[in-house]
C-alpha cells in the first residue's frame, strides 16, 4: 500500500497538469492508495480556495473516492457523515473535527459551527459556547 499527498488527490480532481494526473492515475490503477483525513482536510481547502470548487463538485469527488477502487478512505464510516453535514453548509474542517470526536461532547465558540446539520438534528451532541 502506498499513501497520496494532497497534490496527487487534487490532481486527480482537477486535472490541471496532465502529466501529473497521469502519474496519480496509474499509481492508483496499479496500487491500494490510502488517503488520509488530514489529505482530504487540506484537499478541501486548496479546491475550495485555489480553485474556487464549489461545495457540491468538492463532495461530489470525495464521494467518488470513497468509492473509488483502490483507494481507502482513513475513517470512511465518519467522512461519509462528515460530507452529509458539509453538503448541508457544514465547513468541511468542522464535520470532520465533530465525527472523529466518537462519545464525547465536542466544545466549541464558532456559532456557526456545523449549524444546518444542527437544526435537522442529525449530528451528535456538541455545545458553541
Amino acid at each position: 500500500m502506498i499513501a497520496f499527498d494532497t497534490n496527487l488527490l487534487v490532481r486527480l480532481a482537477v486535472n490541471d497538469d496532465l502529466e501529473q494526473a497521469e502519474i496519480a492515475e496509474k499509481l492508483l490503477e496499479t496500487n491500494e492508495v490510502f488517503v488520509s483525513r488530514t489529505v482530504l482536510l487540506e484537499t478541501e481547502w486548496v479546491l475550495r480556495s485555489v480553485y474556487k470548487k464549489s461545495p457540491t463538485e468538492i463532495a461530489s469527488f470525495f464521494e467518488s473516492a470513497l468509492i473509488t477502487q483502490n483507494l481507502i478512505v482513513e475513517n470512511t464510516f465518519e467522512v461519509t457523515h462528515a460530507l452529509k453535514w458539509y453538503k448541508l453548509g457544514a465547513d468541511f474542517a468542522d464535520a470532520i473535527h465533530l465525527c472523529i470526536c466518537g462519545e464525547s461532547l465536542f466544545y466549541t465558540f464558532d456559532n456557526k459551527f456545523c449549524k444546518s446539520a444542527k437544526e435537522i438534528n442529525i449530528t451528535p451532541g456538541f455545545k458553541v459556547l
